[in-house]
């Protein structure tokens, strides 16, 4: 997980949209590198504070608070137009907390729940990359989480203030009529006679781009996106077996931008085919599963914005980061099953800019969920600042 602090926009990708919903405007940045920081060396200290209330008290998921910030203090440098490097620290606290598990990935604690940290979680941030014409390749820290751009049914939004950095590799390219991202996060490392597994994820999103013209108020684009999660290693030493699980979604999205925008700065509907596929082991109670998802979101002046979907699975369905409203597996009662679960959601989302660096957000979540075993109305409110100064320590 990435969070840099500049402006939102999407210059180095797909869209120009002038107002950004609050997880992308809080959490996405330009990838490619600025030219006008050739030859600089700079202090960058990226924070985001947080104050996340989730109320479930459903069969499905327990209700928690997330009370608390990440700090990313590292130095910055690019010697040509093509290279950056950074280094620095990416630290995690929550308030009243002073024991943290190595990984917050939901489950993880069977790969390395034995292990802790004190005080604070602490990690290092290491990041080297390589931008060419229209590639760029990015080893170390990736821009990971919400920069991926994955559909809502397959990646929680919450997992932004949460999980660790993603560290690996990844390629991104961008074309006229398509954009790619292509990735690998190790999760967990393993050395010989280490009593834990390895684990890494495997993640594309592709995106195919209709219009000549980008533009164009009307775009209409296809995302065709893979998530895979694979545990065990040939050094693995523990009883549980290879563990590979997939999610993965083919949609058809239509942005339009109308000409006044006085009230609406832009709409966005897009309607997707979802599926998991265990390949192999019994992390979940079923190999095969589909469901579909359909939204609608509208983003408005004066920050505001609002998103209505559904996400239905006729039979069952299990996503590996999503939210667990949208499948068929209780994480509070594991083991647990629901025969079909239709989920309609509504969330609105308020940012506000101070400067670039600066920025204010806030977010109401509700769930509409029913099976034929459960049904409830969970919602989940928080309140989030950004803080990301840059300070030019020395210039060629």
């Amino acid at each position: 997980m990435v969070l840099l602090g500049i402006a939102f926009n999407f210059q180095c990708s797909m869209f120009n949209v002038a107002q950004a919903q609050v997880w992308d405007s809080l959490c996405v940045d330009p990838y490619r590198i600025d030219t006008a920081d050739v030859g600089a060396l700079k202090a960058e200290v990226n924070a985001l504070a947080f104050f996340q209330n989730n109320e479930f008290s459903s069969r499905v998921q327990k209700g928690y608070t997330l009370p608390g910030a990440w700090l990313q203090p590292k130095l910055t440098f690019v010697p040509i137009p093509q290279i950056r490097i950074e280094a620095g620290a990416h630290l995690m606290f929550y308030g009243g907390a002073n024991r943290y598990p190595n990984y917050a990935y939901h489950d993880v604690a069977q790969w390395k729940g034995n292990q802790h940290t004190h005080g604070v979680h602490a990690l290092p941030y290491l990041r080297a990359q390589a931008d060419f014409r229209h590639l760029t390749l990015v080893l170390g820290d990736i821009y990971g989480a919400q920069q991926h751009g994955l559909v809502l049914p397959l990646y929680n939004p919450e997992q932004n203030l949460s999980t660790d950095p993603e560290m690996g590799f990844q390629m991104l390219l961008d074309r006229r009529h398509v954009h790619l991202d292509l990735w690998i996060n190790w999760q967990s490392y393993i050395f010989n006679l280490d009593t834990h597994q390895e684990a890494f994820t495997v993640g594309m999103n592709s995106t195919l781009l209709w219009n000549r013209d980008r533009d164009s108020r009307l775009q209409w684009e296809t995302p065709v996106q893979l998530i895979l999660q694979h545990r065990g290693g040939e050094l693995d030493t523990t009883n549980a077996g290879v563990q590979t699980v997939m999610n993965a979604a083919v949609g058809l999205r239509m942005r339009y931008r109308p000409a006044s925008q006085r009230v609406l700065n832009h709409l966005r509907t897009e309607v997707n085919l979802l599926g998991s596929w265990q390949q192999h082991g019994t992390l979940w109670p079923y190999d095969t599963c589909l469901a579909y998802h359909l939204a609608v979101q509208a983003q408005m002046l004066r920050g505001l914005d609002a998103e209505v979907g559904y996400v239905g699975a006729p039979r069952r369905f299990a996503n590996l980061f999503g939210s667990p409203f949208f499948g068929t597996l209780s994480t509070r009662y594991p083991g647990e099953t629901f025969s079909r679960m239709h989920t309609v959601y509504a969330t609105v989302g308020y940012s506000y800019v101070f400067t670039p660096a600066y920025r204010l957000g806030a977010r109401l979540d509700v769930y509409n969920y029913h099976s034929r075993q459960t049904s409830s109305t969970p919602l989940a409110f928080g309140v989030y600042l950004r803080v990301c100064p840059s300070f030019v320590l020395k210039r060629k």
